[in-house]
C-alpha cells in the first residue's frame, strides 16, 4: 500500500506542498528583498542557513531509516556506519552538484531582486530546457518529437515574457532586468548540470536517496561558507550575520529548505505529469499574487508567453512519462506471452532437440512488440 498522510496518498500531499512552495518561495524572496525593509540582508547568509536546515532534516530522516533497517536485519544501529555511508566510498562525487546548487541558490536571490516575481517564475522554467540538453549530452538521453516541440514552445514562451513594457525610467529598469535575466539564465544552466550529474550519481550507486541528500546538503555548506566569508565577509563582520533579517527573510530560508526536501519526496513517489501539473498551477498562482502584492501589470505578450510555458511544461512531462512507461509495458507483454511458448519448447525438447535453435531465432519484437534489450 502506498504511503499516506491523513488518508491522502503521499504523492498527492507532496505535490500540493510543492505547488505551494513553488508559488510562495519567489513571492517571499522578492518581498524580503525589495519591500519589507530599507536595508538588505546578506543573501549568502540566507543560503548557508537554508543548507544547514536541509542537512539537519535529511540527517534525522537518514538516521531513522538506518535504525529501521537495523531492527529489520536483527542488528544494532551504530552511528559509525552512517558516518561511513556519508563520507565513505564515492561521497566526493557530491562535491560537484553541491557547489553548483549553492551558486544557483545565490543567483536566484540576485535574479529575484531585479525581476518581478511573475517574470522570474516563468523564466526560471528554462531549467527544463537546460536539464534536457545536459541530459542529451551527458547521459545520451534520446528525446522524442513531442519533447523537442515542448522545448521549442518553452523557449518561445520565455522570449515573449521578456518583451519590455513602456515605463517611466526605461533605461534603469532595462539594465536591472538584463542583470536579473542573466542571473536566472545562469541559474537554469547550473540547475540542469547539477540535476543531471546528481541523477548520474544516483543511477550508479546503491546508497539511499536520503543519504545522498545528507551528503549534498552537508557539502553545500562549504561553498556557502565561502560565499559568506569571501563575498560578503566585510559586510557581515561590520553589520553582523543576521543584519536586516526580518520574518520574511526567515520565511525565504525555510521555503528554500523545504523545496529541496519536497523535491526528494516527489522524485520518489510522483510522476512527471503530476509534477508538470503542479508547476503549472504554481506559475498561475505566482502571477496572480504578483498583481495583488507587487502591482504587477499583466500584458498580452506575458499572457501568451505564460500559456506557452505552462503548455510546454505539461507536454514535456507527459511525453517523458510516456517514454518511461513503454519499456515496462513491453516487459509486461513479454511476461504475459512467454509462458504460452513453454509447451512448444518442451515439445521440441522431447521430439527433435536440433530444432531448439529455431525458438531462439524468433524475433523478440514478434513476442513483446519491442526490441531485445540485454
Amino acid at each position: 500500500m502506498a504511503p499516506q498522510v491523513f488518508g491522502i496518498p503521499l504523492k498527492y500531499v507532496s505535490l500540493m506542498v510543492l505547488t505551494l512552495q513553488n508559488s510562495i518561495l519567489v513571492l517571499v524572496m522578492r518581498y524580503s528583498r525589495v519591500i519589507s525593509t530599507t536595508e538588505h540582508y546578506y543573501t549568502s547568509t540566507a543560503v548557508l542557513l537554508s543548507e544547514l536546515t536541509k542537512f539537519t532534516v535529511c540527517l534525522g530522516i537518514s538516521i531513522s531509516e538506518s535504525r529501521k533497517q537495523a531492527v529489520e536485519g536483527g542488528s544494532e544501529f551504530k552511528a559509525k556506519h552512517l558516518v561511513n555511508e556519508v563520507f565513505g566510498g564515492d561521497s566526493w562525487k557530491m562535491l560537484i552538484p553541491a557547489g553548483l546548487y549553492t551558486i544557483q541558490n545565490n543567483l536566484q536571490y540576485v535574479a529575484v531582486s531585479r525581476l518581478d516575481a511573475a517574470t522570474f517564475q516563468v523564466t526560471y522554467q528554462l531549467k527544463i530546457l537546460t536539464t534536457a540538453l545536459c541530459s542529451v549530452v551527458l547521459l545520451h538521453t534520446v528525446l522524442g518529437r513531442a519533447q523537442w516541440l515542448a522545448l521549442v514552445g518553452l523557449t518561445a514562451g520565455v522570449a515573449l515574457v521578456q518583451m519590455p513594457t513602456a515605463t517611466g525610467d526605461q533605461k534603469e529598469e532595462t539594465t536591472s532586468s538584463i542583470v536579473g535575466l542573466l542571473a536566472v539564465l545562469a541559474a537554469c544552466v547550473l540547475s540542469g548540470l547539477a540535476g543531471v550529474y546528481f541523477e548520474k550519481v544516483l543511477k550508479g550507486s546503491r546508497k539511499s536517496l536520503w543519504t545522498r541528500n545528507v551528503q549534498l546538503s552537508l557539502f553545500s555548506t562549504l561553498p556557502a561558507l565561502f560565499g559568506v566569508f569571501v563575498v560578503d565577509g566585510a559586510g557581515v563582520s561590520r553589520d553582523g550575520f543576521f543584519h536586516a533579517y526580518s520574518p520574511w527573510t526567515w520565511g525565504a530560508i525555510m521555503c528554500q529548505a523545504v523545496g529541496g526536501l519536497v523535491v526528494a519526496v516527489v522524485v520518489k513517489y510522483a510522476d512527471n505529469i503530476l509534477k508538470g501539473f503542479a508547476t503549472s498551477i504554481s506559475i498561475v498562482l505566482s502571477c496572480l499574487a504578483s498583481v495583488w502584492i507587487f502591482g504587477f501589470r499583466i500584458t498580452w505578450p506575458f499572457v501568451l508567453g505564460t500559456a506557452l510555458v505552462i503548455g510546454a511544461t505539461y507536454l514535456y512531462g507527459a511525453a517523458e512519462s510516456s517514454a518511461a512507461s513503454r519499456p515496462q509495458q513491453r516487459q509486461r507483454q513479454q511476461d504475459a506471452l512467454l509462458p504460452t511458448m513453454e509447451p512448444s519448447r518442451n515439445s521440441l525438447d522431447n521430439n527433435n532437440i536440433d530444432d531448439i535453435d529455431s525458438i531462439d531465432a524468433i524475433p523478440l519484437a514478434k513476442i513483446g512488440g519491442g526490441r531485445h534489450q540485454e
